[in-house]
């Protein structure tokens, strides 16, 4: 994680976003802007949080993980999108880990900040709120809408979202063996059926089997059997 010192960028973003009258004058001078590598965690679960980021370009994964230390995935999100956001309303430790997908760009605001110029600053609400809702319509309306696509399509999904960035270009990488299980957690099959759905996208060419992991091989015949990305829109 590096800062980009670079003042046009930034309000390039701010303008690009419509964020100019949400991160006001009394704000600005206060926002920066953070590059992530791929890898790079933005924030841990059960880290007490200080900053609210603004995602502004790239691709972010969310997960949680559980006493016994296995992973979750629980979604993947794009610009526009904030992490930190209910955290910061409901001043609680983080409730999840953030990683990038992609190399990032984020606007970081402390909530110190927020909490000093930003409490009767009604564009600032009227936006976090409209996030938050957001999120929630989202997920509820995810949980019901995976269940409905059969098992093809829901590993489809996972694997567009986590080996695309946010322009649907590829990014390399393997899927590990270590991280089927909660592949096979998140899309709601057993880890056995979903070793079944794996076998039969290696035979037609999607996946390639490789030591420690699997290759993705054709990204847009995922895509179209993905019809709709799932695990993008949570």
């Amino acid at each position: 994680m590096k800062e980009i010192k670079d003042p046009i960028l930034l309000e390039t973003y701010l303008r690009e976003y419509g964020l100019e009258p949400v991160l006001y004058e009394k704000i600005r001078p206060y926002c920066a802007l953070y590059e992530y590598n791929r890898g790079d965690l933005i924030c841990s679960q059960g880290e007490s949080p200080e900053i609210l980021y603004i995602l502004v370009k790239g691709k972010l994964k969310v997960f949680t993980t559980n006493a016994e230390g296995k992973t979750l995935v629980i979604s993947f999100k794009t610009a526009l999108e904030l992490v930190g956001d209910i955290e910061y309303v409901q001043e609680t430790d983080i409730l999840n880990t953030v990683e990038a997908v992609t190399g990032v760009h984020m606007i970081a605001v402390p909530y110190r900040i927020l909490r000093r110029y930003g409490q009767e600053h009604a564009p600032l609400l009227q936006f976090l709120l409209k996030v938050i809702t957001r999120k929630f319509y989202l997920k509820s309306n995810s949980i019901s809408l995976n269940m409905m696509y059969p098992v093809d399509v829901r590993l489809a999904s996972y694997l567009v979202a986590a080996f695309s960035d946010e322009s649907h270009n590829p990014v390399s990488g393997l899927l590990s063996t270590a991280e089927l299980k909660d592949v096979a957690n998140l899309i709601g099959v057993s880890y056995r059926h979903l070793n079944r759905i794996i076998l039969q996208f290696c035979s037609n060419g999607l996946l390639e089997r490789k030591k420690g992991g699997l290759l993705v091989k054709n990204l847009d015949g995922l895509g179209k059997m993905a019809i709709r990305n799932i695990y993008e829109y949570q």
